[in-house]
């Protein structure tokens, strides 16, 4: 996949060329694409694609956002309803 495919509206793209913008600006420049992704498209060949393309930039706050957002989430230690008060 290509990284202007993966990025149609540019918004990754241009978070790289923004100076100074910081972490929480990033994160929110991600959601932003995260939601406008077109349906079909492989979210996580989209993000290798993105840091294929602009992980060289390691220091770059939105190189460290594609980065986690790759990482699989902890599972949860907490369940509710019914399960939980059992402990299943």
């Amino acid at each position: 996949m290509q990284a202007e495919q993966a990025d149609p509206k540019g918004l990754i793209r241009e978070s790289y060329a923004i100076e100074g913008i910081s972490d929480a600006e990033c994160r929110s420049i991600f959601i932003d694409w995260a939601i406008g992704l077109p349906v079909g498209i492989d979210n996580t060949m989209a993000l290798q694609a993105l840091l294929d393309r602009y992980g060289s930039q390691s220091d770059h706050p939105m190189t460290q956002v594609l980065t986690e957002a790759l990482k699989t989430p902890p599972p949860t230690g907490r369940r509710g309803g019914r399960a939980g008060r059992l402990g299943a």
